[in-house]
């Protein structure tokens, strides 16, 4: 892929447009070519998917009082794509930048809502279907339930309907703003009378269990003298002793998670001069600021030092520790009189608090019902104004705007801008045309659909075309499910990729309703491609016959060991004759290729095979639709001497191993390779049935041996010396050493094409060493053409025009440039045809790793188990379900679709697709609104 990306770069950099050709009618370009309005309409949905739509260029002049009403109803329509006619204003010096600025605030005003709407747990009541709002009469509720009309009828213009949602949104933000801060406030006195509550009783329990005969000293400014003991495990002599001291107490609260590093601080601020006892509160504490729960805790202080409390209010403040002055714990009635008079004020305090969260609460409803409907009203009113922003005041009065529109939608544009000006009654007519020509380059649009959707995403993600170019994504629908399954072929694992799909097919309305997170949205788009998966590598794996790495005997197999009970060595034959109809499986492989010797180097055979024939067709697909791009576009160069060199490269090489592949898979080898072998006229194997081949005229028909030279003859009269080799005794006269009755090896085949011509060792048909000369001689003289004619004819071109020195002197490096970009074509397509064809072998190494993994997974946990007992097979299957499911159902399926996606990206899309296209961007509500609900 990144090498395919600078291609794309120089392409783009280096490619040269002559300013006049030949008139050639075959090659006219098809843009130039365009069809009727009507005959367009009659194009089917496929062909229409082939090619984008057509687009037209066109400039409209409208009224400056109609133009909120043309773009509030070319918004529903989703065909116009404006260009901004003054590109070299600021944001800030545009026409209606002032009502931009008034739907960011109310954006701003609207998402304040939504958040303390989630604070409340609260979802926004959803507005309903887009397109219902959109076609509907919105409605801006205000408190006595009236509104005015927003959805684009005639009852509120742009102006009138920022108004009323400002006054209205206005409102809301005010009540809400001033109860959040009432709010904030009682809880923070709130939580202060909690916390005093907590410090009192944790305080009176300490002094009532750990210090019952000391007295405590009063201090001012929220210090109080308490007695207290310096360790609490002190002995009764201790304490008699220090009966005379008193020390000073500092009470307060802390976060709980602070507690270590504040004890920490005060250890070394105090050089350990303190004492200090926490005790945690059980209920935790509500942040007036955020709303969260902190847990903390009570803490006291003990110290004998006016400079030690200096510090340690210093400390408690750093801390954020919430610092309560208490009274003389010794002063029992002082303290109940302070704990209910704390008390009754925490009980009116959590009324007052209730109350205004349950005023919060219900404002929240209300505007949680509404707030979405409002966003897109004022999304929907912020896109209008920021397309105005685009059009260009040329005459007092009039806007004027040019735009992109799809064709088959010119006259609906055309009707909804007269609509608007006869609705406002102006007598100044709107005006919609086409601007002359030449246009700018056109922007690529496919009209697609829920399957289709999912598909052209997929290769927008690498590139868009470019505009009127073949689509890759009408072939991707059939290849892309196509190849994964050819890796993932397997009955089993395959069914369940499809019964997921099917769970997203069946859920798809719930879903589009819903919003979903990246992932299962990404599911969700790709559900019909989920579900195409899961059915090609079900129908792969019946053609391999495999399911969970077991042959299914569904049609009764072709082949027999002679017994019921096998041992392993024996040897099963055929049970009809070969090439009849009877020896055949109908569908897919035979099971018992499941259980022979053999079974991993057949398998790798079929499979090699299938996927260089897959490949070679596809990439050939991919060199057609150049040559198809080439004639639309009326590229004659590129098609004489781009495209019909790759052809002929192409299919004198690979598409020719395709034909060996399929001529090497129909040939009877059991007969032609009998046509060679000596066989004594008295055995058991002379006049067999295998022998089919022709022979003077005759079919089939074995020679009468005159018993001469060693005793044995061919099937076809040649009497055997003893030392023949394969050429005396094959009838064929092929030549090489084979001479036509030895199947080859394709490999060295194709290798000796090229490293060897002339030289066939084992032939398959008659004159094949000329004919694969023939073939190399192509290929060898395409690549020169496809390097140096098309250079070589614009060059020619160029001279035939006069111009000054200092345009032919840019010709002239146009020229350079020109050659390194066809020789840098040339070597891409000569080598990636090789390394691309080698790139299709990983259908065979994914298919290949993934029964092999089932193979063990099979064979390790569950045969290990099964003739163990019944608890060890419990547990075996949970370890083959385990891993199916991790490595198979999830990474295996992840795996394929990768590849898949680099065969499709690199090895197809290279050979035709730029990937350089503007993709339309239409100026649509819907997918404005579409958007939002997403985010």
């Amino acid at each position: 892929a990144p090498a395919r990306g600078i291609t794309i770069i120089k392409r783009r950099r280096y490619r040269w447009q002559p300013r006049s050709s030949p008139p050639i009618n075959f090659f006219e370009p098809a843009i130039a070519q365009e069809a009727p309005l009507k005959e367009q309409q009659k194009q089917t949905i496929m062909s229409r998917w082939f090619r984008s739509e057509h687009m037209e260029y066109i400039s409209l002049i409208v009224n400056e009082d109609a133009a909120h009403d043309c773009l509030a109803d070319l918004g529903k329509q989703s065909a116009i794509q404006f260009t901004d006619l003054n590109p070299d204003l600021t944001p800030f010096q545009r026409r209606y930048v002032s009502y931009v600025r008034r739907c960011d605030e109310l954006e701003r005003k609207l998402r304040f809502f939504g958040n303390e709407c989630d604070n409340f747990g609260l979802n926004l009541e959803t507005a309903g279907d887009v397109e219902g709002f959109l076609e509907s009469n919105a409605s801006v509720v205000g408190r006595s339930g009236s509104g005015l009309a927003a959805g684009g009828g005639k009852g509120a213009s742009g102006t009138q309907l920022l108004e009323t949602l400002e006054v209205e949104l206005e409102g809301y933000e005010s009540q809400l703003k001033e109860l959040n801060a009432y709010s904030e406030k009682l809880t923070r006195e709130y939580n202060e009378k909690v916390e005093l509550q907590e410090v009192l009783e944790k305080a009176r329990r300490f002094f009532m269990t750990d210090a019952p005969r000391l007295a405590v000293a009063e201090l001012s400014g929220g210090r109080a003298s308490k007695p207290g003991a310096l360790l609490a495990g002190a002995h009764d002599d201790e304490a008699r002793a220090d009966l005379d001291m008193r020390f000073s107490s500092i009470t307060g609260v802390v976060s709980t998670e602070e507690k270590v590093r504040f004890e920490r601080m005060i250890f070394r601020a105090t050089r350990g001069n303190c004492y200090v006892r926490f005790a945690p509160i059980k209920q935790p504490i509500t942040d007036p600021e955020t709303g969260s729960l902190i847990e903390k805790c009570v803490f006291i202080v003990f110290f004998k030092s006016l400079s030690i409390e200096t510090k340690l209010k210093k400390i408690c403040d750093a801390f954020l520790a919430h610092r309560y002055s208490l009274p003389d714990m010794d002063d029992a009635p002082a303290v109940d009189r302070m704990l209910t008079e704390n008390a009754q004020e925490l009980v009116d305090s959590r009324t007052v608090l209730l109350k205004n969260q349950d005023t919060r609460f219900r404002l929240c409803q209300m505007l949680a019902q509404h707030t979405e409907r409002w966003t897109w009203t004022v999304l929907r009113e912020k896109a209008v104004y920021h397309t105005l922003n685009m059009f260009k005041a040329d005459v007092s009065g009039m806007l004027r705007g040019e735009g992109w529109v799809i064709s088959d939608s010119f006259e609906d544009v055309r009707a909804s801008v007269n609509r608007a000006h006869s609705d406002m009654d102006h007598n100044m007519p709107s005006h919609v045309d086409q601007v002359a020509k030449p246009w700018p380059t056109p922007p690529t649009h496919f009209t697609t659909n829920k399957f289709t959707y999912g598909y052209q995403e997929f290769v927008n993600t690498y590139g868009i075309p470019r505009y009127r170019e073949a689509n890759p994504a009408l072939f991707t629908a059939a290849t892309f499910p196509f190849l994964f399954g050819v890796m993932y072929g397997d009955i089993g694992h395959g069914l369940f990729l499809f019964c997921a799909g099917l769970y997203l097919l069946w859920n798809e309305e719930k879903h589009e309703k819903m919003k979903l997170d990246e992932m299962m949205g990404g599911m969700h788009m790709g559900r019909y491609m989920i579900t195409m998966m899961g059915f090609f590598a079900v129908y792969a794996g019946l053609v391999y016959n495999d399911c969970f790495s077991l042959g299914l005997n569904l049609f009764g197999s072709r082949w027999s060991f002679g017994s019921d009970a096998p041992e392993e060595g024996d040897v099963a034959e055929m049970t009809g004759q070969y090439g009849e109809g009877e020896s055949v499986y109908p569908f897919g492989l035979d099971p018992m290729w499941h259980v022979a010797q053999n079974e991993l180097l057949f398998f790798n055979s079929f499979k090699m095979k299938l996927s260089v024939i897959f490949g070679i067709l596809q990439m050939f697909s991919g060199t057609m639709l150049k040559g198809v791009n080439a004639v639309y576009f009326g590229k004659r160069l590129d098609f004489m001497f781009e495209f019909l060199p790759m052809l002929a490269f192409a299919s004198s090489l690979f598409v020719y191993m395709v034909v060996l592949i399929f001529m090497k898979w129909t040939i009877n080898w059991n007969s032609r390779m009998l046509s060679a072998t000596c066989l004594d006229p008295a055995s058991d194997g002379w006049g067999s049935a295998d022998y089919q081949e022709t022979y003077n005229g005759e079919t089939g028909v074995w020679a009468e041996c005159d018993g001469g030279g060693d005793g044995t003859c061919t099937p076809w009269g040649y009497v055997c010396q003893g030392n023949d080799d394969t050429v005396d005794k094959c009838p064929l006269d092929f030549g090489g050493s084979g001479d036509g009755c030895q199947p080859p090896n394709l490999i060295t085949t194709l290798i000796n094409i090229a490293l060897a011509p002339g030289n066939v060792d084992e032939p398959m048909y008659n004159g094949q060493a000329s004919m694969q000369n023939l073939l190399l001689a192509i290929a060898g003289i395409s690549v020169p053409i496809l390097l140096l004619a098309k250079p070589y004819f614009l060059s020619k071109e160029m001279a035939t025009h006069h111009h000054s020195a200092d345009e032919d002197e840019d010709e002239d490096h146009g020229m350079g440039e020109i050659v390194i970009h066809q020789a840098i074509e040339t070597i891409e397509f000569v080598l990636g045809m090789v390394s691309n064809t080698a790139s299709y072998l990983r259908l065979w190494a994914l298919s290949l790793a993934h029964s092999e993994l089932a193979t063990v997974f099979w064979e390790k946990a569950m045969l290990s188990t099964l003739n163990l007992n019944w608890f060890a097979t419990f547990i075996g299957y949970g370890i083959f379900a385990g891993t199916t499911l991790g490595v198979l159902l999830m990474m295996d399926v992840l795996e394929c679709f990768l590849h898949a996606l680099r065969l499709h990206w690199v090895e197809f899309q290279n050979k035709f697709f730029h990937a350089d296209g503007i993709r339309f961007a239409p100026y649509s509500f819907k997918q404005i609104l579409t958007d939002a609900s997403a985010s």
